[in-house]
């Protein structure tokens, strides 16, 4: 890591991969796979979303990294998006990123985080602790940048460990197993195509969010060219072999009846793993774990609304810095959106919400590598996506399958079902949208104001 006094702090390959891991293994996998029992028990299908999951996740990574390396510059899809197709579209996505891609995310690892706590002491307050730990590590990310990098390092190093330990106990210590055979004997390819696995696919894919990371933070990395394609490939081959790990140690030792619906799948494994005392003090590890994720996400997401701040007269405040360099102004602007969300508490429309606005920014970003090719074919790409055409293609076409099965799923839910009074979650995706797009038409007014008072000032003569 090279640094100067204040603000100049260049991090390198481990730390940039460590902020990729830690913002990948989060909430979605200790939470996830309760809702996935919803759509199908069958532990093979489950097993193979996981991996079509990371499919979608490395193929993504290998175009990140090509991006990445052509414009090297912090923002992720904001920036990439406005140079691509239109600043508009940029701001859209960028917008999106505060609200969305970051501030809900930190939201639902901390209301996961106190989840797990209250499970294994009733008395304390879930909501509290969750807005408890939120504040201390905003704090933190908005005192230094330094101390932000040393506190991620640990915790991402801390949660590798603790997943693999819990992998290994996964494997040699329960007394009784689950059957797989008969998963084997039940598995049907019709099951891949069925809207459960689609919907399914959503919460994994939230699990894999993340591989993007380090594209968010392009102007605080040494080297950017080379070293953001291989933070992104090598993060995304990690948490991939982890997660089909992780996922078959919980599938093989607890019945899935236990698991279905629950949010704190990781300490109902526990407990039958190790053992109701063991088992509790696990749980308190998987809550520890969450605070890496926090702390990335709490770092990485106001690098996004701090370019923006930069490119737009509005937001102009966001791109405020402290003297050790941190944007303190977007840091408490994502925390008081990730507090708003805490206190709402319903995890499941949170989730869902986030993952189809960030698939579809990711879906138009992946696309964008085929114009950006066209539009500047004289570029220089440091790093060109392996596999190309093909990796973008299987990215775009189950992403799309994802998305339409998922507003899918909220129609029914409103219209056939009645299950709900309104399409919450597209309902919440596209005012998010269009929100976005009314804030960069009212910056364009003020910044077309400015110019023609300045033109009439001058033909007046003053």
């Amino acid at each position: 890591m090279n640094s100067n006094k204040y603000g100049t702090y260049k991090f390198g390959l481990t730390t940039a991969s460590a902020f990729v891991i830690a913002n990948m293994i989060g909430t979605g996998v200790f939470t996830s796979l309760g809702f996935q029992l919803l759509g199908t028990t069958n532990i093979i299908s489950i097993l193979l979303l996981w991996l079509v999951g990371g499919i979608i996740a490395l193929c993504g990574a290998l175009v990140y990294g090509e991006l990445g390396a052509v414009m090297p510059r912090s923002g992720g899809e904001y920036h990439y998006l406005r140079k691509i197709y239109h600043p508009m579209l940029g701001f859209m996505a960028g917008w999106a990123s505060l609200i969305v891609g970051f501030a809900a995310p930190v939201a639902l690892a901390c209301m996961a985080l106190s989840s797990y706590l209250a499970r294994v002491f009733p008395i304390l307050n879930p909501i509290m602790v969750a807005l408890s730990v939120l504040t201390i590590i905003t704090i933190i990310h908005a005192y230094d940048v330094k101390a932000g990098g040393a506190v991620q390092r640990f915790f991402t190093f801390f949660k590798i460990l603790v997943i693999l330990g819990f992998i290994v106990c996964g494997l040699a210590m329960p007394v009784k197993y689950q059957n797989f055979s008969a998963s084997f004997s039940g598995f049907s390819w019709n099951d891949v195509f069925s809207t459960g696995f689609a919907v399914s696919l959503v919460w994994v894919y939230y699990s894999y969010s993340g591989w993007n990371a380090s594209a968010y933070m392009a102007n605080e990395i040494k080297n950017p060219q080379r070293t953001i394609p291989r933070s992104l490939f090598i993060s995304t081959l990690v948490v991939t072999v982890l997660y089909l790990f992780i996922n078959a140690v919980f599938l093989l030792s607890t019945p899935a009846a236990e698991m279905t619906g629950q949010l704190e799948v990781g300490l109902i494994a526990a407990h039958h793993i190790f053992g109701q005392t063991l088992g509790n003090m696990a749980g308190l590890l998987i809550a520890l774990l969450l605070i890496s994720s926090i702390s990335s996400m709490v770092f990485l997401g106001p690098r996004v609304s701090q370019v923006m701040g930069e490119d737009t007269r509005i937001l102009r405040p966001l791109a405020k810095k402290s003297e050790r360099g941190t944007p303190y102004v977007s840091i408490w602007v994502q925390y008081f959106i990730s507090a708003l969300l805490i206190i709402t508490n319903s995890f499941e429309l949170v989730t869902k919400y986030t993952g189809i606005t960030l698939s579809f920014f990711a879906l138009i970003t992946v696309t964008g590598i085929f114009v950006h090719r066209h539009r500047f074919p004289n570029a220089e790409r440091p790093y060109k996506t392996w596999g190309y055409p093909v990796t973008p293609i299987i990215f775009i076409l189950l992403i799309l399958w994802s998305i339409v099965y998922l507003v899918r799923e909220d129609f029914l839910r409103t219209f056939v079902e009645g299950k709900q009074d309104v399409m919450w979650m597209s309902l919440m995706s596209l005012v998010t949208l269009v929100t976005g797009a009314l804030i960069y038409q009212a910056n364009r007014w003020v910044i077309n104001r400015k110019i023609n008072y300045k033109l009439s000032y001058n033909r007046d003569g003053h």
